[in-house]
């Protein structure tokens, strides 16, 4: 059976609509902080406060990069992961060209990844975002393959702004690809306890969800 220190130290607490304050921004990452998640998952614009708002404590910084479609050049992909990196991001989830994906082209998909990879390891922990929605299963196994390949070390299903989100078929599959070579983060639509513990279960290592704090909470009523 899972802890909470477990659960909670799975959970990266995202808050990346447009719509985003700084007052928002801030609420999060004390309430990171007070339940004692992996990270807080935002928009690059406010990866400098994130950083301000959690020197000192074990809460990383996260960013999106190309986020959410995958479709900026190379270089600006490589630029961006960059410039979070110098304002204080220990994660960066890359999100892949998702069109060359469904070309088949996994030469272009795994040489704009690879690129972010170089560029920001080892400061930065990376992960590569599928957005398995838009995959078959086949090409969900080739876009696992180049994750792997980049040198990154998590691949990830979702950004949770596409046509659905994690699934525990897509873990499964992922899992399939990438073994213990790397760590997999699911994301999107994660709401629940239930919905976390069966992601943990089928395996997933992180957890995207903007619900983390009342997920934490069901866990203590539910286990208290």
């Amino acid at each position: 059976m899972i802890t909470i220190e477990e659960l909670a130290r799975s959970i990266e607490y995202t808050l990346l609509k447009p719509t985003v304050t700084k007052e928002m921004i801030e609420l999060l990452c004390e309430e990171a902080k007070q339940y004692q998640f992996a990270s807080v998952a935002v928009n690059p614009f406010w990866v400098s406060l994130c950083s301000k708002k959690l020197e000192g404590s074990e809460v990383a910084v996260c960013t999106g990069i190309g986020f959410p479609l995958g479709a900026n050049t190379t270089e600006i992909k490589v630029e961006e992961a960059k410039r979070a990196v110098m304002q204080g991001a220990k994660e960066v989830d890359v999100v892949i060209n998702i069109g060359k994906a469904k070309e088949g082209d996994w030469s272009v998909v795994r040489e704009d990844i690879a690129a972010v990879v170089a560029a920001v390891k080892p400061a930065a922990v990376v992960k590569i975002i599928l957005e398995a929605c838009y995959l078959t299963d086949d090409e969900k196994i080739m876009a696992s393959k180049a994750a792997l390949e980049s040198g990154a070390d998590y691949v990830k299903t979702s950004t949770g702004f596409g046509s659905g989100g994690a699934t525990i078929d897509d873990i499964r599959l992922m899992k399939s690809v990438v073994g213990n070579r790397m760590k997999i983060k699911a994301a999107g639509g994660i709401r629940r306890l239930d919905d976390a513990m069966a992601f943990l279960e089928a395996g997933a290592d992180r957890i995207g969800t903007s619900n983390g704090v009342s997920i934490v909470n069901e866990f203590k009523r539910r286990f208290k």
